[in-house]
């Protein structure tokens, strides 16, 4: 799994962001680009804003106990697989204003660094090491920029 953060994997997946259009039409699965972007910035909004709610203990337990493993190893995510409602955007967005937030997502997770995120809580999984965050945002963002042919 790459390391988003290493200065040329925070830089080849800018621009990678960078390299897709308005017109950018997914390999597979349902969304538009920006829907895409949207969506690929939930991950980012959970680990630095309250905007989403803290799942109760028993999502907690199950999400830890059935679904973390999946988000977190370095097995790539199937095409069409199945997302947490959280995670689905429904709505169409501003194409430009999507990409900046999440081009600045992906570089304040390059400027923390990795000793921010070891042990940093995840509202879902609880707390995680730096390895578990980055293939989590890595990973996550690879399975979409692929997706849609970037």
């Amino acid at each position: 799994m790459k390391n988003i953060f290493d200065p040329k994997v925070n830089e080849e997946t800018i621009q990678r962001i960078n390299n897709l259009s308005p017109d950018s039409t997914p390999a597979w699965g349902k969304m538009s680009v920006d829907q895409m972007l949207a969506h690929c910035s939930v991950a980012y909004e959970m680990a630095y804003t309250d905007k989403h709610p803290k799942p109760n203990g028993l999502m907690r337990f199950l999400l830890k106990t059935f679904v973390k493993s999946g988000v977190v190893n370095e097995k790539p995510y199937p095409r069409n697989s199945r997302t947490a409602p959280v995670f689905i955007i429904s709505e169409r967005k501003d194409f430009d204003v999507e990409k900046k937030r999440l081009i600045s997502f992906v570089q304040k997770t390059f400027d923390y660094g990795p000793n921010y995120f070891d042990g940093k809580e995840s509202l879902s999984f609880g707390p995680m090491t730096t390895q578990e965050w980055n293939n989590q945002f890595y990973k996550h963002l690879d399975h979409h920029l692929t997706q849609f042919g970037v």
